[in-house]
Protein backbone atom coordinates (compact mmCIF):
# COMPACT_ATOMS: atom_id res chain seq x y z
CA UNK A 1 0.00 0.00 0.00
CA UNK A 2 1.40 3.37 -1.07
CA UNK A 3 1.83 6.18 1.39
CA UNK A 4 -0.86 8.89 1.04
CA UNK A 5 0.19 12.20 -0.46
CA UNK A 6 0.87 14.80 2.19
CA UNK A 7 1.53 18.55 2.00
CA UNK A 8 1.86 21.39 4.46
CA UNK A 9 -1.14 23.11 2.90
CA UNK A 10 -3.75 22.48 0.22
CA UNK A 11 -5.36 25.43 -1.59
CA UNK A 12 -8.62 24.65 -3.38
CA UNK A 13 -9.00 27.00 -6.35
CA UNK A 14 -6.64 28.97 -8.60
CA UNK A 15 -8.36 32.35 -8.85
CA UNK A 16 -6.90 35.58 -7.41
CA UNK A 17 -7.44 34.61 -3.76
CA UNK A 18 -6.17 31.06 -4.14
CA UNK A 19 -3.15 32.12 -6.16
CA UNK A 20 -2.28 34.87 -3.68
CA UNK A 21 -2.37 32.43 -0.77
CA UNK A 22 -0.53 29.64 -2.60
CA UNK A 23 2.21 31.95 -3.90
CA UNK A 24 3.09 33.48 -0.54
CA UNK A 25 3.09 30.16 1.30
CA UNK A 26 5.20 28.45 -1.37
CA UNK A 27 7.61 31.39 -1.36
CA UNK A 28 7.91 31.01 2.42
CA UNK A 29 9.00 27.39 1.99
CA UNK A 30 5.76 25.55 2.74
CA UNK A 31 4.95 22.49 0.68
CA UNK A 32 1.85 23.67 -1.20
CA UNK A 33 -0.64 21.76 -3.35
CA UNK A 34 -3.14 23.77 -5.38
CA UNK A 35 -6.16 22.00 -6.87
CA UNK A 36 -8.09 23.60 -9.76
CA UNK A 37 -11.14 22.07 -11.42
CA UNK A 38 -10.64 23.96 -14.69
CA UNK A 39 -8.51 22.82 -17.61
CA UNK A 40 -6.03 25.50 -16.55
CA UNK A 41 -6.15 28.43 -14.09
CA UNK A 42 -8.46 31.03 -15.58
CA UNK A 43 -10.30 28.67 -17.92
CA UNK A 44 -13.44 29.19 -15.84
CA UNK A 45 -12.89 32.98 -15.79
CA UNK A 46 -12.72 34.19 -19.38
CA UNK A 47 -14.08 37.66 -18.66
CA UNK A 48 -12.28 40.94 -18.54
CA UNK A 49 -11.93 42.62 -15.17
CA UNK A 50 -10.37 45.44 -13.16
CA UNK A 51 -7.10 44.79 -11.35
CA UNK A 52 -6.31 47.05 -8.39
CA UNK A 53 -2.56 47.48 -8.24
CA UNK A 54 -2.07 47.99 -4.51
CA UNK A 55 -3.45 44.58 -3.53
CA UNK A 56 -1.13 42.77 -5.93
CA UNK A 57 1.87 44.93 -4.99
CA UNK A 58 1.56 43.59 -1.45
CA UNK A 59 2.13 40.10 -2.88
CA UNK A 60 4.35 40.58 -5.96
CA UNK A 61 5.86 44.10 -5.86
CA UNK A 62 7.40 43.74 -9.33
CA UNK A 63 4.25 42.35 -11.01
CA UNK A 64 4.25 45.09 -13.68
CA UNK A 65 7.41 43.62 -15.21
CA UNK A 66 5.64 40.69 -16.84
CA UNK A 67 1.98 40.49 -15.83
CA UNK A 68 -0.48 40.45 -18.80
CA UNK A 69 -1.98 43.90 -18.23
CA UNK A 70 -4.32 45.51 -20.76
CA UNK A 71 -4.83 49.25 -20.10
CA UNK A 72 -4.24 51.47 -17.08
CA UNK A 73 -7.45 53.29 -16.12
CA UNK A 74 -7.28 57.09 -16.26
CA UNK A 75 -11.02 57.79 -16.34
CA UNK A 76 -14.01 56.48 -14.40
CA UNK A 77 -17.48 57.18 -15.75
CA UNK A 78 -20.64 56.65 -13.70
CA UNK A 79 -23.92 56.67 -15.61
CA UNK A 80 -27.61 56.56 -14.68
CA UNK A 81 -29.69 55.53 -17.71
CA UNK A 82 -33.32 55.72 -18.72
CA UNK A 83 -34.47 54.06 -21.96
CA UNK A 84 -32.90 56.60 -24.31
CA UNK A 85 -30.24 58.60 -22.47
CA UNK A 86 -27.93 58.84 -19.49
CA UNK A 87 -26.95 61.33 -16.84
CA UNK A 88 -23.54 60.83 -15.35
CA UNK A 89 -20.25 62.05 -14.04
CA UNK A 90 -16.68 61.46 -15.14
CA UNK A 91 -13.57 61.38 -12.98
CA UNK A 92 -10.46 61.81 -15.10
CA UNK A 93 -7.07 62.81 -13.77
CA UNK A 94 -3.58 63.00 -15.18
CA UNK A 95 -2.43 61.75 -11.78
CA UNK A 96 -3.71 58.32 -12.90
CA UNK A 97 -1.46 58.61 -15.95
CA UNK A 98 1.74 58.65 -13.92
CA UNK A 99 3.45 55.36 -13.12
CA UNK A 100 3.12 53.31 -11.05
CA UNK A 101 -0.46 53.12 -12.28
CA UNK A 102 -3.34 52.66 -9.85
CA UNK A 103 -5.47 50.07 -11.68
CA UNK A 104 -5.65 48.15 -14.91
CA UNK A 105 -8.03 46.20 -17.08
CA UNK A 106 -7.08 42.54 -17.49
CA UNK A 107 -8.35 39.41 -19.22
CA UNK A 108 -8.83 36.92 -16.41
CA UNK A 109 -7.94 33.85 -18.47
CA UNK A 110 -4.52 35.35 -19.18
CA UNK A 111 -3.99 36.90 -15.78
CA UNK A 112 -4.91 33.81 -13.75
CA UNK A 113 -2.60 31.69 -15.88
CA UNK A 114 0.24 34.17 -15.26
CA UNK A 115 -0.43 34.31 -11.51
CA UNK A 116 -0.47 30.51 -11.34
CA UNK A 117 2.90 30.38 -13.10
CA UNK A 118 4.29 32.51 -10.27
CA UNK A 119 2.98 29.98 -7.76
CA UNK A 120 4.83 27.19 -9.55
CA UNK A 121 8.01 29.27 -9.82
CA UNK A 122 7.82 29.72 -6.04
CA UNK A 123 7.67 25.95 -5.58
CA UNK A 124 3.92 25.27 -5.43
CA UNK A 125 2.49 22.14 -7.04
CA UNK A 126 -0.63 22.53 -9.23
CA UNK A 127 -3.17 19.90 -10.30
CA UNK A 128 -5.82 20.95 -12.84
CA UNK A 129 -8.98 19.26 -14.16
CA UNK A 130 -9.53 17.94 -10.66
CA UNK A 131 -12.55 18.49 -8.44
CA UNK A 132 -12.34 18.33 -4.67
CA UNK A 133 -15.49 16.46 -3.62
CA UNK A 134 -15.20 16.87 0.13
CA UNK A 135 -12.91 17.65 3.01
CA UNK A 136 -11.32 14.86 5.02
CA UNK A 137 -11.99 15.21 8.73
CA UNK A 138 -10.30 13.75 11.78
CA UNK A 139 -12.90 14.49 14.41
CA UNK A 140 -13.41 18.26 14.18
CA UNK A 141 -10.10 18.88 12.40
CA UNK A 142 -9.73 19.25 8.61
CA UNK A 143 -6.79 17.06 7.59
CA UNK A 144 -7.06 16.87 3.81
CA UNK A 145 -9.26 16.66 0.72
CA UNK A 146 -10.86 13.90 -1.33
CA UNK A 147 -10.52 14.46 -5.10
CA UNK A 148 -12.31 12.86 -8.04
CA UNK A 149 -9.23 10.86 -9.04
CA UNK A 150 -8.05 7.36 -8.32
CA UNK A 151 -6.45 7.31 -4.87
CA UNK A 152 -7.77 10.84 -4.56
CA UNK A 153 -7.20 11.38 -0.84
CA UNK A 154 -4.55 14.04 -0.20
CA UNK A 155 -3.58 15.15 3.30
CA UNK A 156 -2.30 18.44 4.69
CA UNK A 157 -1.91 20.31 7.95
CA UNK A 158 -4.29 23.03 6.73
CA UNK A 159 -6.72 23.56 3.83
CA UNK A 160 -7.57 26.98 2.37
CA UNK A 161 -10.89 27.20 0.57
CA UNK A 162 -10.79 29.48 -2.48
CA UNK A 163 -13.35 27.58 -4.53
CA UNK A 164 -15.65 30.49 -5.35
CA UNK A 165 -19.06 31.81 -4.37
CA UNK A 166 -21.31 29.45 -2.40
CA UNK A 167 -18.36 27.18 -1.63
CA UNK A 168 -19.53 23.59 -2.05
CA UNK A 169 -16.87 22.27 0.30
CA UNK A 170 -17.75 24.70 3.08
CA UNK A 171 -21.43 23.83 2.77
CA UNK A 172 -20.79 20.08 2.79
CA UNK A 173 -18.68 20.50 5.90
CA UNK A 174 -21.43 22.70 7.43
CA UNK A 175 -19.03 25.63 7.84
CA UNK A 176 -21.77 27.83 6.39
CA UNK A 177 -25.22 27.41 4.89
CA UNK A 178 -26.46 27.77 1.31
CA UNK A 179 -26.21 31.35 0.10
CA UNK A 180 -29.64 32.88 -0.49
CA UNK A 181 -30.61 33.95 -4.02
CA UNK A 182 -31.13 37.59 -3.01
CA UNK A 183 -27.51 37.73 -1.78
CA UNK A 184 -25.85 36.57 -4.99
CA UNK A 185 -25.71 38.24 -8.40
CA UNK A 186 -25.56 36.54 -11.77
CA UNK A 187 -23.38 38.49 -14.19
CA UNK A 188 -23.13 37.86 -17.92
CA UNK A 189 -20.25 39.31 -19.90
CA UNK A 190 -18.87 39.46 -23.41
CA UNK A 191 -15.51 40.38 -24.84
CA UNK A 192 -15.86 42.29 -28.12
CA UNK A 193 -12.77 42.64 -30.29
CA UNK A 194 -12.10 46.08 -31.79
CA UNK A 195 -8.96 47.63 -33.31
CA UNK A 196 -6.79 49.53 -30.83
CA UNK A 197 -7.10 52.79 -32.76
CA UNK A 198 -10.89 52.54 -32.75
CA UNK A 199 -10.91 52.15 -28.98
CA UNK A 200 -8.60 55.13 -28.54
CA UNK A 201 -10.77 57.37 -30.72
CA UNK A 202 -14.11 56.37 -29.18
CA UNK A 203 -12.96 56.75 -25.59
CA UNK A 204 -10.63 59.73 -26.08
CA UNK A 205 -7.51 57.95 -24.85
CA UNK A 206 -4.02 57.39 -26.22
CA UNK A 207 -1.39 54.68 -25.82
CA UNK A 208 -2.41 52.21 -23.12
CA UNK A 209 -4.80 54.59 -21.34
CA UNK A 210 -8.18 53.12 -20.49
CA UNK A 211 -11.70 53.97 -19.37
CA UNK A 212 -14.10 52.15 -17.04
CA UNK A 213 -17.85 52.85 -17.17
CA UNK A 214 -20.20 51.69 -14.40
CA UNK A 215 -23.94 51.95 -15.11
CA UNK A 216 -27.24 51.75 -13.27
CA UNK A 217 -30.84 52.26 -14.35
CA UNK A 218 -33.17 50.89 -17.02
CA UNK A 219 -30.53 48.57 -18.43
CA UNK A 220 -31.38 46.10 -15.64
CA UNK A 221 -35.10 45.99 -16.54
CA UNK A 222 -36.21 46.90 -13.03
CA UNK A 223 -33.92 44.40 -11.32
CA UNK A 224 -31.33 45.22 -8.66
CA UNK A 225 -28.03 45.34 -10.50
CA UNK A 226 -25.49 47.25 -12.55
CA UNK A 227 -23.81 47.22 -15.94
CA UNK A 228 -20.25 47.96 -16.95
CA UNK A 229 -18.01 48.59 -19.94
CA UNK A 230 -14.20 48.35 -19.75
CA UNK A 231 -11.57 49.10 -22.38
CA UNK A 232 -8.96 46.41 -22.96
CA UNK A 233 -6.05 46.71 -25.36
CA UNK A 234 -7.81 45.26 -28.43
CA UNK A 235 -11.25 44.56 -27.03
CA UNK A 236 -14.06 45.81 -24.84
CA UNK A 237 -15.57 43.93 -21.93
CA UNK A 238 -19.29 44.60 -21.53
CA UNK A 239 -21.56 43.01 -18.97
CA UNK A 240 -24.53 43.30 -16.68
CA UNK A 241 -25.26 41.65 -13.35
CA UNK A 242 -28.47 41.39 -11.33
CA UNK A 243 -29.56 39.55 -8.24
CA UNK A 244 -30.28 35.89 -8.86
CA UNK A 245 -33.58 36.20 -7.02
CA UNK A 246 -34.71 38.84 -9.55
CA UNK A 247 -33.88 36.60 -12.50
CA UNK A 248 -35.96 33.87 -10.86
CA UNK A 249 -38.90 36.26 -10.45
CA UNK A 250 -41.26 35.75 -13.39
CA UNK A 251 -42.30 39.42 -13.22
CA UNK A 252 -39.13 40.45 -15.05
CA UNK A 253 -39.44 37.79 -17.77
CA UNK A 254 -35.98 38.28 -19.22
CA UNK A 255 -33.04 35.90 -19.34
CA UNK A 256 -29.52 37.14 -18.50
CA UNK A 257 -28.45 36.91 -22.14
CA UNK A 258 -31.52 38.86 -23.29
CA UNK A 259 -30.73 41.52 -20.71
CA UNK A 260 -27.19 41.89 -22.03
CA UNK A 261 -28.44 42.13 -25.62
CA UNK A 262 -30.90 44.84 -24.61
CA UNK A 263 -28.12 46.74 -22.86
CA UNK A 264 -25.87 46.54 -25.94
CA UNK A 265 -28.58 48.23 -28.03
CA UNK A 266 -29.05 51.20 -25.66
CA UNK A 267 -28.50 54.45 -27.64
CA UNK A 268 -25.75 55.56 -25.27
CA UNK A 269 -23.87 52.25 -25.44
CA UNK A 270 -24.35 50.98 -29.00
CA UNK A 271 -22.04 53.58 -30.65
CA UNK A 272 -19.20 52.65 -28.29
CA UNK A 273 -19.30 48.95 -29.18
CA UNK A 274 -20.34 49.25 -32.84
CA UNK A 275 -18.43 46.80 -35.03
CA UNK A 276 -17.18 44.77 -32.08
CA UNK A 277 -16.76 41.07 -32.83
CA UNK A 278 -17.88 38.85 -29.95
CA UNK A 279 -15.11 36.40 -29.04
CA UNK A 280 -15.98 35.27 -25.52
CA UNK A 281 -19.12 34.98 -23.41
CA UNK A 282 -19.49 33.82 -19.85
CA UNK A 283 -21.75 33.88 -16.82
CA UNK A 284 -20.46 34.21 -13.30
CA UNK A 285 -21.96 34.26 -9.80
CA UNK A 286 -20.88 37.08 -7.48
CA UNK A 287 -21.58 37.24 -3.72
CA UNK A 288 -23.34 40.56 -3.08
CA UNK A 289 -24.69 40.14 0.46
CA UNK A 290 -21.88 42.16 2.00
CA UNK A 291 -20.78 42.31 5.61
CA UNK A 292 -23.90 40.77 7.13
CA UNK A 293 -23.51 37.55 5.11
CA UNK A 294 -19.83 36.81 5.72
CA UNK A 295 -19.63 33.29 7.20
CA UNK A 296 -17.16 32.05 9.78
CA UNK A 297 -13.84 32.25 7.96
CA UNK A 298 -11.63 29.93 9.98
CA UNK A 299 -11.76 26.79 12.07
CA UNK A 300 -9.71 23.76 13.01
CA UNK A 301 -7.41 23.26 10.04
CA UNK A 302 -9.17 25.56 7.54
CA UNK A 303 -9.63 29.13 6.34
CA UNK A 304 -11.90 30.69 3.68
CA UNK A 305 -10.77 33.43 1.28
CA UNK A 306 -12.12 35.45 -1.66
CA UNK A 307 -15.60 34.90 -3.08
CA UNK A 308 -15.96 31.79 -0.90
CA UNK A 309 -16.18 34.14 2.09
CA UNK A 310 -18.39 36.72 0.37
CA UNK A 311 -15.60 39.30 0.21
CA UNK A 312 -17.03 41.63 -2.45
CA UNK A 313 -17.65 45.37 -2.03
CA UNK A 314 -20.59 45.93 -4.38
CA UNK A 315 -20.81 49.64 -3.46
CA UNK A 316 -17.50 50.29 -5.22
CA UNK A 317 -17.49 47.28 -7.58
CA UNK A 318 -14.41 45.86 -5.88
CA UNK A 319 -13.70 42.15 -5.79
CA UNK A 320 -10.26 41.14 -7.05
CA UNK A 321 -8.46 43.36 -4.52
CA UNK A 322 -10.48 41.90 -1.65
CA UNK A 323 -9.81 38.41 -2.97
CA UNK A 324 -6.04 38.90 -3.16
CA UNK A 325 -5.93 40.65 0.21
CA UNK A 326 -7.84 37.88 2.00
CA UNK A 327 -5.60 35.30 0.31
CA UNK A 328 -2.53 37.20 1.51
CA UNK A 329 -3.78 37.50 5.08
CA UNK A 330 -4.66 33.81 5.23
CA UNK A 331 -1.21 32.89 3.90
CA UNK A 332 0.52 35.11 6.44
CA UNK A 333 -1.52 33.47 9.21
CA UNK A 334 -0.56 29.97 8.03
CA UNK A 335 3.11 30.93 7.70
CA UNK A 336 3.21 32.30 11.26
CA UNK A 337 1.39 29.23 12.61
CA UNK A 338 3.96 26.98 10.93
CA UNK A 339 6.83 29.01 12.40
CA UNK A 340 5.32 28.90 15.91
CA UNK A 341 4.82 25.13 15.72
CA UNK A 342 1.54 25.36 17.58
CA UNK A 343 -0.53 23.56 14.95
CA UNK A 344 -3.58 24.84 13.12
CA UNK A 345 -6.38 24.75 15.65
CA UNK A 346 -9.01 27.49 15.56
CA UNK A 347 -7.44 29.45 18.40
CA UNK A 348 -4.26 29.81 16.32
CA UNK A 349 -6.03 30.58 13.03
CA UNK A 350 -8.21 33.21 14.72
CA UNK A 351 -5.31 35.53 13.89
CA UNK A 352 -6.69 35.52 10.33
CA UNK A 353 -9.99 37.02 11.48
CA UNK A 354 -8.14 39.59 13.58
CA UNK A 355 -6.04 40.59 10.54
CA UNK A 356 -9.19 40.87 8.43
CA UNK A 357 -10.84 43.11 11.00
CA UNK A 358 -7.85 45.46 10.94
CA UNK A 359 -7.76 45.58 7.13
CA UNK A 360 -9.65 47.80 4.69
CA UNK A 361 -11.62 44.71 3.65
CA UNK A 362 -13.79 44.45 6.75
CA UNK A 363 -13.72 48.18 7.48
CA UNK A 364 -15.22 48.94 4.05
CA UNK A 365 -17.69 46.07 4.10
CA UNK A 366 -18.89 47.15 7.53
CA UNK A 367 -19.26 50.74 6.34
CA UNK A 368 -21.65 49.63 3.58
CA UNK A 369 -23.38 46.89 5.56
CA UNK A 370 -26.87 48.39 5.07
CA UNK A 371 -26.62 48.91 1.32
CA UNK A 372 -27.54 45.42 -0.03
CA UNK A 373 -30.82 45.33 1.88
CA UNK A 374 -31.70 48.96 1.08
CA UNK A 375 -31.20 48.44 -2.65
CA UNK A 376 -33.04 45.12 -2.66
CA UNK A 377 -36.09 46.60 -0.94
CA UNK A 378 -36.20 49.81 -3.01
CA UNK A 379 -36.32 49.06 -6.76
CA UNK A 380 -37.06 52.74 -7.50
CA UNK A 381 -33.30 53.32 -7.37
CA UNK A 382 -33.04 51.31 -10.60
CA UNK A 383 -36.19 52.53 -12.35
CA UNK A 384 -38.01 55.68 -11.25
CA UNK A 385 -35.08 57.79 -10.10
CA UNK A 386 -32.88 57.27 -13.19
CA UNK A 387 -35.92 58.13 -15.33
CA UNK A 388 -36.69 61.30 -13.36
CA UNK A 389 -33.07 62.42 -13.21
CA UNK A 390 -32.66 62.00 -16.98
CA UNK A 391 -35.96 63.82 -17.61
CA UNK A 392 -34.97 66.72 -15.34
CA UNK A 393 -31.57 67.08 -17.00
CA UNK A 394 -33.00 66.96 -20.53
CA UNK A 395 -35.73 69.45 -19.66
CA UNK A 396 -33.42 72.02 -18.11
CA UNK A 397 -30.71 71.97 -20.79
CA UNK A 398 -33.12 72.02 -23.75
CA UNK A 399 -33.40 75.55 -25.12
CA UNK A 400 -36.85 75.76 -26.69
CA UNK A 401 -38.30 79.13 -25.76
CA UNK A 402 -39.92 77.87 -22.55
CA UNK A 403 -38.84 79.77 -19.44
CA UNK A 404 -36.93 77.97 -16.72
CA UNK A 405 -39.61 78.54 -14.05
CA UNK A 406 -42.15 76.69 -16.18
CA UNK A 407 -39.62 73.94 -16.74
CA UNK A 408 -39.02 73.70 -13.00
CA UNK A 409 -42.75 73.24 -12.36
CA UNK A 410 -42.89 70.63 -15.12
CA UNK A 411 -40.15 68.66 -13.39
CA UNK A 412 -41.84 68.93 -9.99
CA UNK A 413 -45.09 67.81 -11.58
CA UNK A 414 -43.35 64.79 -13.04
CA UNK A 415 -42.02 63.85 -9.62
CA UNK A 416 -45.47 64.27 -8.08
CA UNK A 417 -47.10 62.19 -10.79
CA UNK A 418 -44.61 59.41 -10.16
CA UNK A 419 -45.69 59.47 -6.50
CA UNK A 420 -42.05 59.48 -5.39
CA UNK A 421 -41.79 63.06 -4.15
CA UNK A 422 -43.02 62.26 -0.60
CA UNK A 423 -40.52 59.42 -0.35
CA UNK A 424 -37.60 61.28 -1.90
CA UNK A 425 -36.23 62.58 1.39
CA UNK A 426 -36.71 59.18 2.98
CA UNK A 427 -34.82 57.49 0.15
CA UNK A 428 -32.09 60.10 0.36
CA UNK A 429 -31.74 59.23 4.04
CA UNK A 430 -31.56 55.53 3.17
CA UNK A 431 -28.69 56.19 0.78
CA UNK A 432 -26.98 58.39 3.36
CA UNK A 433 -27.15 55.48 5.81
CA UNK A 434 -25.72 53.14 3.21
CA UNK A 435 -22.78 55.39 2.32
CA UNK A 436 -22.06 57.23 5.57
Amino acid sequence: MTEPLRFDVIVVGAGPSGNAAAYLMAKAGLKVLQVERGEYPGSKNVQGAILYANALEQIIPEFRDDAPLERHIIEQRMWMLDDTSFVGTHVRSDDYNKPPYNRYTIIRAQFDKWFSSKVREAGGFLICETTVNQLIMDGDQVVGVHCDREEGDVYADIVILADGVNSTLARKAKFHSEIEAHNVALAVKEILFLPEETIRQRFNVSGDEGVAIEMVGRITNGMTGTGFLYTNRESLTIGVGCMLSDFKNSVHRMSPYELLEKMKHHPSIAPLIDGGEMKEYCAHLIPEGGFNTIPKVYGNGWMIVGDSGGFVNSAHREGSNLAMTTGRLAAETAIRAKAMGRGYRAEVLSAYKSALDRSFVIKDLHKYRHMPEILRQNPQFFTTYPDLLAFAARTMITVDGIDKTTKKHEIIGKFRKSRTLPGLLGDAYKLWRAFR
